[in-house]
């Protein structure tokens, strides 16, 4: 947010300009989506909202910024007082076949059905999660896990996408497919 960076608090502070994510991502900040969850024609400050590139080709276009964190940090307000709006992230690099397209893509690793905790630092960009969900192997689902925690950094972790999958999904203002990392660190049995 506007306030993380004008705080001089958030893992993506300097980054505008700079590859956040590899070459064949892109996000996209849709507004004016009809019957989309975060969808508004104006911010909460009365600010219009507009369509835009927040990541192009992994590169950081721009921040999510009110008039008050754009003022403080210089900067012309993007329509985000309240926070994001609709959120879709595209990927150039998409296996068909849904979640089994993406499974084989894999090989070998874990596949993450549900998360808990909040071990998230914005600052640093570190992650630590428990997380419950399946271990893959060959792409094909062989054993449920549970009780297991994920780690890795933000930074890291963003760089580190390898595949976006064809199915869609949608929580709250984000809309994606199932994505692949290329690793992260797993603790448990």
């Amino acid at each position: 947010s506007g306030a993380a960076l004008y705080r001089r608090s958030s893992f993506l502070l300097d980054s505008l300009g700079k590859s956040v994510m590899p070459k064949h991502l892109d996000l996209f900040e849709l507004p004016h989506l009809k019957r989309q969850t975060g969808s508004a024609p104006f911010d909460e400050e009365g600010v219009r909202t507009q369509a835009r590139s927040v990541v192009a080709k992994g590169e950081l276009q721009g921040y999510f910024l009110s008039s008050y964190s754009a003022r403080k940090l210089g900067m012309q307000t993007t329509g985000n007082a309240g926070g994001a709006h609709h959120l879709r992230l595209h990927s150039q690099h998409t296996p068909t076949g849904g979640l089994p397209g993406l499974l084989k893509e894999m090989g070998t690793g874990l596949l993450v059905t549900e998360l808990m905790g909040q071990g998230v630092n914005y600052v640093t960009g570190d992650y630590s999660r428990g997380a419950f969900g399946y271990w893959v192997e060959n792409g094909e689902i062989q054993h449920p896990v549970e009780e297991i925690t994920i780690a890795g950094n933000l930074k890291e972790m963003l760089m580190d996408i390898a595949a976006v999958g064809d199915d869609t999904i949608i929580r709250g203002t984000k809309e994606t497919g199932s994505i692949l990392l290329g690793s992260m660190t797993i603790g448990g049995k």
